[in-house]
Order: structure tokens, then C-alpha cells, then sequence
């Protein structure tokens, strides 16, 4: 085989590997912030390939961005070579209609042509993967070979509490990691934690003078991330801040985490009428939150000032059944508890005074869209950090928090408290009312509405 190649006799490839290069692709559309499933569908592979892939890098793509130079044979040019080739084209010829030299087509047809018959049968998708396997230059990371410099990084990762004395804290018995991501509102390890850029910086100070007791901090990432490194323990992960499994590519944390907010539903798209109060019927809504998640919803119309309260009560099994992930909001201020309150409450006036509701970038306004659909009323959401966007609703949850103090348990009033607490704040007289109660102006709306009905059916 040495005689017919130049090389060793290599493994058969079995059934062929996704090339490099889609992978290298793969990664691009991950670092544009999309998500695996996403990635690989945009690449033609399958979504366990790209989950593959992106786990067995830690999603770090590290080389896998940077474009391959023209210096190698793409899997496209040897595509081309091994037709040619099947046309009894010679090598010169071949190289012309490649543009490469012909040592380069002469050596390609050598060394990377399949062998499994006794002779030279050239074919891309084996030569593909024959150039892949050797382009591979694996090297021993540094924490490998430096025992030393591996203690070290591992102590100030996973290192004990200590008291003053120098006696260890145990902490609370954690659950052992399982690969997964630090576990949700459960007690974690205690260590020494320190950030790999802590590591990295701090053995400049503690060895000035021996250059082996070096290394990046990325490295350290890499060490802890990459599975095929080996030399940090994959579960040391737990030990950062983040307690993440995996790294999260850049662009993807810097992704909006309010998907739901689209840009039509931006409080810039909401009616000019909206913005200067000339027409009653837009309101404003936020959630004022008290102790163990208790919450209660606000609605204040911007017109008259007239202010609504949603009871949200908590659900049944709340502080008996354990917290269950992406499960039902049992504190009572879920995103179908807030929908079905703000539609029983609202829905009690007529058409034309529940025009619009202007709310905060709050997730419990996630069923916005059946919202609309059950109401009539147009959602839309402010920007983030921007609560004078809503300065009416802002300053009348100040007002409330006189009745309902913030740690405080909100959960036990009933729906006849919130009215009576509503109905206090209606009627009492405000300035930039002239001095009417929002009661009274909300009621000349409500008469307004009603003669403007006569006159139209009469």
C-alpha cells in the first residue's frame, strides 16, 4: 500500500463523514446567533449532526470560522479532478482545466486515492476525508504536560471554602453534575470559584519569574468546554459563575430574550391618539409584586386616570408541589393567569374605551396575540428601561404601594379588596383632572359612548 500511495495503510472511512467545511459553515451560522437545530438546517445536515458538533467543541467553533485558504484542494476542485480523471484526461491537462500545478494534481492522485481493490481508484468524497484525517495536528495542551500548572488551575477552580482558621465549610450537599447546566433554584457546590481570567492573572503575581506558569484564560475555556482536550474534568464547568455545560455563542447572548416583542408592537407603532390623551380608550398595565412571587396587575387608563386592579390569585398546589421547570406558574402571575385577568376585567367596558394597552417588556404578557384576539384591544410594549413610557401607570402603582407595601404578602387580599382599594383611588380628586375624581370622568366617557350609540341606532 506504501508502494501505490507513499503512505501508511490507513482505516477504511466506512460510510462517509459530513466534510469539514460544512461543519466550517455550520459554525458560521452559529456565530450569526442561531441556534443548532437552526444552524444545521441552514448547512443541509441533520439537527443530531450539528448538536454533535456543537457539543463536542463545547460551542467554541475556535478555527472552525476562519476561511480555509486557497493553498489546499477544495472538495469542489476534487470533484472536478476525479471526473476528469474517470475521462482519462492526464495530469497536465487536468491541472490546466483546475488551475493548479501539475505536481499538486499528480500528488493528489496518489496519496489520497481509495486502495480497496489493489489499485489507485480516485474519488473525492475519500480523498476528502483521507486530506481531512491528515490535515489534523493534534497537540497536548499545555495543562496536560504541566502537571504543576494543572493543580494550580484546578485549586482555584474547585478549591475548598476555608474558614479564617483555614478549616474547610462543606456547604450544602449538592446534586452530583449530570453534564447539564447548573441546577435550577437548587443549592450548588461550594468552592473557590475563581474566573479563568482571575487564574490566568494571578499566577503573573504569584510566579514573576518561571515562564511555565502560564496560560490564557481561553485556554482554561477550552480546557473545561472541549471534551477532546481532557485535561480539566468536564464537571469542573460547575464550578464557574455561569455554571453553564456548554459556551454560549456571543451573538446568540446578545439575542433579545423578549422574542415576543416584535417591532410592530413597539410603543412607536402605537396611535398618535394614544400619545396625547385627546381620546379615551389606551391603557396602560403592569405587574406590582410582593412576597414569595405574589403579584398584583394594574391597568390605568390614560385619558381619565381611571385605574382597574387584577386579582391574581395563587394557583392550587402552590409551596406543597416542587417548582417544575417551564412548568405552570402556580404563584398565579403566568402569562394565561395575567391574559385571562386583563380579559374578565376589561371586558366590562364597552368597545370604545379599550382601544390599546401599552405594557412593560414583561413576560407575562406572552399571550399578547390571544389577547388581542379575545378583547379587541392592541397591544403594544415599551422600550426596555424606559418607564416613562408609561409614566401614568408608573406613578399610580406609587400610589399603590401605600396599601400594598413591597414585601409584603399580596396574595391575601381578595377581588372585593382590590375593588375597594380601586374604587378609593378613583374617586379621589386629581389636578390634572380640574379637580374631577377619574370616577367622574371615566363616567362622562361611559355617557358620552352610550348617546353616541342612540344617535347611530336611532
Amino acid at each position: 500500500m506504501k508502494t501505490l500511495t507513499g503512505r501508511a495503510a490507513m482505516k477504511s472511512p466506512g460510510a462517509p463523514a459530513l466534510r469539514r467545511e460544512v461543519e466550517r459553515l455550520f459554525w458560521r451560522e452559529i456565530r450569526k446567533g442561531l441556534t443548532c437545530e437552526d444552524a444545521a438546517n441552514a448547512v443541509g445536515v441533520s439537527q443530531a449532526a450539528g448538536a454533535r458538533w456543537f457539543r463536542q467543541r463545547g460551542g467554541m467553533p475556535l478555527f472552525m470560522v476562519a476561511p480555509v485558504t486557497d493553498r489546499y484542494l477544495s472538495f469542489a476542485e476534487r470533484e472536478e479532478i476525479a471526473v476528469l480523471n474517470g475521462q482519462g484526461l492526464g495530469v497536465r491537462e487536468i491541472a490546466r482545466a483546475v488551475g493548479r500545478d501539475p505536481s499538486t494534481i499528480s500528488r493528489e492522485l496518489r496519496r489520497n486515492a481509495a486502495t480497496r481493490g489493489g489499485k489507485l481508484d480516485y474519488r473525492a468524497s475519500v480523498a476528502q476525508w483521507k486530506a481531512d484525517l491528515l490535515a489534523r495536528r493534534p497537540k497536548a495542551s499545555k495543562l496536560v504536560t504541566n502537571e504543576r500548572l494543572r493543580e494550580y488551575v484546578q485549586e482555584r477552580l474547585s478549591g475548598h471554602v476555608r474558614r479564617a482558621d483555614g478549616t474547610p465549610v462543606p456547604g450544602p450537599a449538592a446534586a452530583p453534575w449530570k453534564g447539564r447546566n447548573k441546577p435550577r433554584r437548587q443549592d450548588r457546590r461550594w468552592v473557590s470559584a475563581w474566573s479563568p481570567e482571575q487564574i490566568a492573572r494571578r499566577l503573573r503575581i504569584d510566579f514573576p519569574d518561571d515562564e511555565d506558569m502560564r496560560i490564557s484564560h481561553e485556554a482554561i475555556y477550552q480546557a473545561l468546554f472541549i471534551q477532546s482536550r481532557g485535561a480539566l474534568k468536564r464537571e469542573l464547568v460547575a464550578c464557574l459563575r455561569t455554571g453553564r455545560a456548554l459556551r454560549v455563542p456571543r451573538a446568540r447572548a446578545r439575542q433579545p430574550r423578549d422574542g415576543m416583542v416584535t417591532p410592530e408592537l413597539m410603543i412607536s407603532e402605537r396611535p398618535a391618539e394614544a400619545a396625547d390623551r385627546a381620546v379615551p380608550g389606551h391603557w396602560e398595565g403592569d405587574l406590582i409584586i410582593g412576597l414569595d412571587r405574589s403579584a398584583i396587575g394594574t391597568l390605568v387608563e390614560r385619558t381619565t386616570r381611571y385605574t382597574m386592579l387584577l386579582h391574581l390569585p395563587r394557583m392550587e398546589g402552590f409551596g406543597v408541589e416542587p417548582r417544575v421547570h417551564n412548568g405552570p406558574a402556580l404563584a398565579g402571575r403566568g402569562a394565561a393567569a395575567v391574559r385571562d385577568a386583563i380579559t374578565t376585567t376589561i371586558t366590562m367596558l364597552p368597545d370604545q374605551l379599550r382601544q390599546t394597552l401599552t405594557w412593560d417588556r414583561g413576560k407575562e404578557l406572552a399571550q399578547h396575540a390571544q389577547l388581542t384576539v379575545e378583547t379587541g384591544v392592541r397591544v403594544y410594549f415599551a422600550d426596555p428601561h424606559s418607564p416613562w413610557q408609561r409614566g401614568t401607570n408608573e406613578n399610580t402603582n406609587g400610589l399603590l404601594r401605600q396599601y400594598f407595601p413591597k414585601g409584603t404578602d399580596l396574595a391575601r387580599w381578595s377581588r372585593d379588596d382590590l375593588d375597594a382599594v380601586a374604587a378609593t383611588l378613583n374617586n379621589r380628586p386629581r389636578k390634572t383632572l380640574g379637580w374631577q375624581t377619574p370616577a367622574e370622568a371615566m363616567n362622562e366617557q361611559l355617557l358620552s359612548v352610550q348617546s353616541s350609540v342612540v344617535a347611530t341606532t336611532g
